[in-house]
């Protein structure tokens, strides 16, 4: 099990009270590993940015390794929904997932 609860669909799970899309499971493996990789990597120069020019140049990878994997941009699913990503559940069309959650999953999502 996740640590952090994910809604039914799979398309996002909840942290720190928010919705945050989760990667296109239709990604071949090589492709969302390279991705990871191609993040973590960036994420780590951001940490390591000595001026705001590194730091912005190291950001836009952030941002294009999520795009990569489907986390940000247009969404991964076809069938219409809209993107709910870094909202609070109960203000989704997930609140009544959300609401009949056990308390204690509910607890994980929210810390």
């Amino acid at each position: 099990m996740s640590r952090y609860p994910e809604t039914p669909d799979g398309r996002y799970f909840v942290a720190r009270a928010r919705l945050w899309r989760k990667s296109d499971p239709r990604l071949p493996e090589a492709e969302r590993q390279a991705a990871v990789n191609a993040l973590m990597a960036a994420r780590r120069d951001v940490g390591r940015a000595k001026d705001d020019a590194a730091r912005a140049a190291a950001r836009e990878r952030v941002d294009a390794a999520k795009r990569r994997l489907g986390e940000r941009g247009p969404v991964w699913w076809d069938d219409g929904a809209p993107d709910e990503g870094r909202r609070h559940p109960k203000n989704t069309s997930y609140a009544a997932w959300w609401a009949a959650l056990d308390p204690a999953r509910r607890a994980d999502g929210e810390g």
